[in-house]
């Protein structure tokens, strides 16, 4: 089960009464990032709270802003400032570097010293990324900002948390999921989170999310939460194996010279179906006894597709003249990929 921005807002108050409680309350390491290639926005991270000490534990930090990008506002998190950052972007089009100016000089609570933000965006093409760190954000503290990705994190172990997941995140070819996911990996470390090192895990919560073209803001492609795991519990290998599951039977690439057909699980019986050219194709869907089930044609590179039926498919991809470009196999009946923990014991 996901958090959506209103849910939330809604748990604020919780949350600042667990501020009142006297609680160091941060959210520790986290990446956004775009791809630029196939218009793809994303956000993760990781924290040493869960469900239990904030509503939907690390996602709270995320904004994530289909085919504009994401913002991530952490570190003595507030409302105020995560909902005036998502009007900054949405309404007065501010990039990251501007972003992280406003709020800096716009603090809710006029102590911007104590906060750290990332945001990643796409504009005409073009990825851009920018970072704050807070001189009174807690040790070890410190970002990253690349091309088309920022890193953050605070009450690390030490900065090799944040260039670990630079490293995974650079080093990984595959989708901007996956490199997302190892970015994650890079953190997955004892005490990565240093209130974490006494459980031997490096936090207890942690997300995954990825927005598609087109998607809506509150029904994201991909959007895995791991609000809470059982204590000794790594949450990020907990992320993996969701993560794991949802990529297996929602993502097929089949080669047809460099263009590869995207095909991505959705809720209620669709797929979203990414194919760059050339059009027009046309995918005929088969099942398991060899009956045809479906048929669509391709004209443009984002195309949905209600399935006829749940159930194991063949897929046949062919050009405009009839010769076959490609076969491929679909599952449309695995688990949906959104994942929620049981509590902590």
């Amino acid at each position: 089960m996901k958090s959506s921005l209103a849910d939330m807002k809604y748990h604020s108050v919780l949350f600042c009464l667990f501020i009142a409680a006297g609680t160091q309350a941060q959210d520790t390491f986290s990446i956004v990032a775009v791809d630029v290639s196939t218009g793809q926005v994303g956000s993760a991270g990781a924290t040493c709270l869960d469900d239990g000490d904030i509503a939907g534990g690390a996602v709270i930090i995320s904004d994530v802003i289909p085919d504009v990008g994401a913002v991530h506002t952490q570190s003595y998190w507030t409302p105020a400032n995560q909902n005036a950052a998502h009007t900054q972007v949405t309404d007065n089009g501010l990039s990251p570097e501007e972003l992280m100016n406003w709020l800096e000089q716009n603090d809710a609570e006029n102590n911007a010293s104590i906060r750290q933000y990332g945001m990643a965006d796409l504009v005409s093409g073009t990825a851009r990324a920018a970072a704050f760190t807070g001189t009174n954000c807690f040790d070890w503290k410190g970002h990253i900002v690349g091309d088309n990705y920022a890193i953050q994190g605070n009450i690390l172990l030490g900065e090799e948390i944040l260039t670990q997941m630079e490293s995974g995140f650079l080093e990984t070819e595959g989708t901007l999921a996956e490199k997302l996911m190892a970015a994650m990996q890079g953190a997955n470390v004892p005490g990565a989170d240093t209130r974490c090192l006494n459980e031997g895990v490096s936090s207890q919560s942690a997300f995954l999310r990825v927005a598609y073209p087109g998607d809506d803001p509150n029904d994201l492609t991909l959007d895995i939460v791991v609000s809470s795991t059982p204590f000794g519990t790594e949450p990020i290998d907990v992320l993996q194996s969701a993560f794991d599951t949802w990529n297996e039977t929602s993502r097929i690439d089949s080669p047809v010279g460099t263009n590869p057909l995207l095909i991505t699980r959705q809720a209620n019986g669709r797929i979203l179906l990414n194919w760059d050219g050339p059009f027009p194709v046309k995918l005929v869907a088969f099942d398991l006894l060899g009956s045809r089930t479906g048929s669509i044609t391709l004209t443009e590179s984002w195309t949905t597709w209600n399935l006829p039926t749940n159930g194991t498919y063949f897929l046949h991809l062919s050009d405009a003249g009839g010769n076959l470009l490609s076969t491929m196999k679909y599952s449309g009946n695995s688990p949906a990929p959104n994942t929620q923990r049981p509590d902590r014991e």
